[in-house]
């Protein structure tokens, strides 16, 4: 090439400007290098912040002492020479320069050649400016598609967030987001106070955090972050864990801080190393802040649902709450039992020992009744000394059985010693029936059982069989 050509420049700087992929763009590159020069060897130097490349000749851009040339084109967007004699060959170092600064040097190496026609080094000068333009062009898009998924990401999770969802699937729809747009493994939310000697998992957490092998990331991680309320990303965290066990090396850990009180963490891990970058981990923590917003209304709003649905002196379930359950239970389930309890005399313990006294038995009574009942039961306050309870999908002579336990329990166990009496009522589907006269059928037998001796149990439609 004797001059020159201008034309086939404007032509390849065309070509490297439609390419808005890194990686298209620097295969398209080297290309063009082979075709221009066949008999060379190229070799891009770029900075590590610059683009992670995978099989193309791209190498890291080290500043050492090694590299004076290299690293002299680099800084001062000026082409550089070196020659070796020995090989007869010339190597040249043209900067990667677009408008705002310098993103690495083409390495050319001219074989059995110590002199490069000028014209030659200036076609390789403008060849290596024009890929650096198309190159901060090519950068510039991707980060603004970039910023542009991440503010949809941000968005779309701070409206579901927002949406009034219960505390689950707030929880479950983050660790989806959270899956998706990081490629993380596992996922975990947690509650902590200083009250917790164990942190809760909450729901949507991935199931490998209720595994005892995940006890050892969430002790250390819980350690960390009681020195300091930061942030923690572990490029690779180092645990003493057995190598039967599956390891997790990438670690971001984000904490849910409300005043300056510690409330929760959240914990997204990979089995890589170095899997998830600095970005990453901003983005993670911009996520987990709408988060914290979130699950502080959505815990708000739990207790709110729980003091309207609770007794709260026995902390057992209140009327309402028992009313719905059993009307659902009556359109959904084939049977179910129910039980009205009544503290015999209780009008002369408030008189002999006090209404705090009183209370305290009230107390006593739920607690008989919630050691005896599944977690699917109901156990309600039904109204002044009179509790319940509701057994969904159970016949009544099972029902019966747990009544009478209940009302041997608070004769032998209580204190001061009170006695209960209990009337039980039942239900199945092969005969119409109504939650409210299911409520009288109980009552007509508690009030039997109390006009019969009280301290025992009758059951519904037969007043005369008591026990």
């Amino acid at each position: 090439m004797d001059i020159v050509d201008y034309k086939k420049l404007f032509e390849i700087g065309e070509k490297l400007h439609s390419y808005l992929d890194v990686e298209s763009l620097l295969s398209e590159l080297f290309v063009i290098l082979k075709e221009e020069y066949p008999n060379f060897s190229y070799y891009l130097l770029l900075s590590q912040s610059t683009y992670k490349h995978s099989d193309l000749p791209v190498i890291d851009l080290e500043y050492d002492s090694e590299n004076i040339a290299a690293t002299n084109a680099f800084l001062t967007g000026e082409i550089q020479y070196e020659f070796s004699r020995s090989e007869k060959s010339t190597i040249l170092y043209a900067p990667l320069k677009g408008k705002q600064g310098v993103y690495g040097v083409v390495q050319i190496i001219a074989p059995h050649s110590l002199d490069i026609p000028i014209n030659e080094v200036e076609f390789m000068t403008l060849l290596a400016g024009s890929a650096g333009a198309a190159f901060e062009n090519a950068q510039h898009y991707q980060q603004s598609r970039k910023t542009i998924l991440e503010l949809q990401l941000i968005n779309e999770t701070s409206y579901r967030l927002n949406s009034n969802l219960p505390l689950a699937e707030t929880l479950s729809f983050m660790a989806e987001q959270i899956k998706s747009s990081f490629y993380a493994q596992e996922v975990g939310f947690f509650l902590d106070s200083k009250e917790r000697v164990k942190v809760k998992i909450l729901p949507g957490s991935t199931p490998f955090f209720f595994s005892s092998t995940a006890e050892t990331y969430i002790d250390y991680i819980k350690g960390k972050l009681k020195k300091e309320n930061d942030p923690l990303l572990f490029g690779d965290i180092n645990l003493p864990l057995s190598m039967q066990s599956k390891r997790y090396h990438s670690v971001m850990v984000v904490p849910v801080v409300l005043g300056k009180n510690l409330k929760g963490f959240s914990i997204i891990m990979h089995e890589k190393p170095y899997f998830f970058s600095f970005e990453t981990f901003q983005l993670l923590q911009t996520l987990v802040h709408h988060l914290s917003l979130s699950l502080t209304n959505s815990m708000l709003r739990e207790e709110l649902k729980k003091l309207v649905t609770t007794d709260h002196l026995t902390k057992l379930h209140s009327r309402n709450y028992l009313d719905e359950k059993i009307q659902f239970s009556m359109k959904k389930d084939n049977e179910g039992t129910f039980i009205l309890i009544d503290i015999d005399n209780f009008k002369e313990i408030n008189d002999s020992f006090g209404h705090q006294i009183g209370d305290e038995v009230l107390i006593q009574l739920a607690n008989f009744i919630k050691g005896n009942i599944r977690g699917e039961d109901v156990g309600a306050r039904w109204g002044g000394e009179e509790l319940a309870i509701y057994l969904p999908n159970v016949p009544l002579d099972a029902g019966v059985v747990i009544a009478q336990r209940i009302v041997a329990k608070v004769s032998q166990n209580s204190n001061p010693h009170i006695t209960v009496s209990s009337g039980v009522s039942y239900w199945n589907r092969e005969k119409p029936d109504t939650y409210q006269y299911l409520f009288k059928r109980a009552d007509e037998a508690l009030y039997h059982a109390k006009g019969t001796g009280k301290n025992k149990v009758v059951t519904q439609g037969d007043n005369s069989k008591t026990s």
